[in-house]
């Protein structure tokens, strides 16, 4: 029998991203991209083709997937768009910077007694340009969004309110703990009204369920 996965494409954006303030600082958070790992080998053990868009992790990538290595937002933006027309799911697992220097200085920032005050400019928001550029595939269906949201003040209604602003069909929700922990709990919520909520699990077993979710939109 056929599987419902084969010659479907999967993208995922996964680990963080790094935002240089001059050439040995930047600004980043504590993601080890293990999330968009565990997702990237469930997606091929289901017989999907898949790409990882990801940006610098300690853990290595599983084998059989196409790795585009990133750094910065901007870097991670334009490979999403580049590639998001081919794909059937896209899953944004990365722990993207919301900010970043509007140009990094080209030599080191000196310690001085005084305060030092930085100007950041926001980076764009990458699942929702590729909502707004959301296809067809050749299977007459739309692309199926994923996105993921890290909250830690009233997590199921912030991330209600992403879902829908950002054009998403299904979003996980999690808190800081999640952040490089190889276990972790989360809530699995879709447009329809639906809710799923995971027990603390590995993040393979949180990858398992996700899938199991996404295949309701396929």
């Amino acid at each position: 029998m056929t599987s419902l996965w084969e010659n479907k494409t999967v993208l995922i954006t996964s680990g963080p991203t790094r935002e240089y303030l001059d050439p040995i600082r930047f600004l980043t958070n504590a993601s080890s991209g293990r999330m968009g790992w565990a997702l990237a080998r469930q997606a091929r053990r289901l017989g999907a083709r898949v790409t990882v868009i990801s940006g610098p992790s300690p853990d290595s990538p599983p084998q059989g997937i196409r790795v585009v290595p990133v750094v910065t937002a901007l870097q991670m933006h334009r490979a999403a768009l580049k590639f998001c027309p081919q794909a059937d799911v896209v899953i944004a697992a990365a722990a993207v910077s919301d900010w970043r220097l509007p140009a990094a200085l080209v030599h080191k920032i000196q310690r001085t007694p005084k305060n030092l005050r930085l100007t950041l400019k926001p980076n764009p928001d990458i699942i929702r340009a590729v909502s707004r550029r959301r296809k067809s595939s050749r299977s007459g269906l739309k692309q199926v969004l994923i996105g993921f949201a890290l909250e830690t003040r009233r997590p199921l209604a912030s991330a209600r309110e992403k879902m829908k602003r950002k054009g998403l069909d299904m979003i996980v929700v999690n808190d800081s703990s999640a952040l490089s922990a190889r276990r972790s709990r989360a809530a699995v919520l879709n447009r329809r009204g639906g809710i799923r909520k995971l027990p603390v699990q590995s993040k393979q077993a949180t990858a398992r369920a996700i899938f199991q979710e996404i295949r309701k939109f396929l």
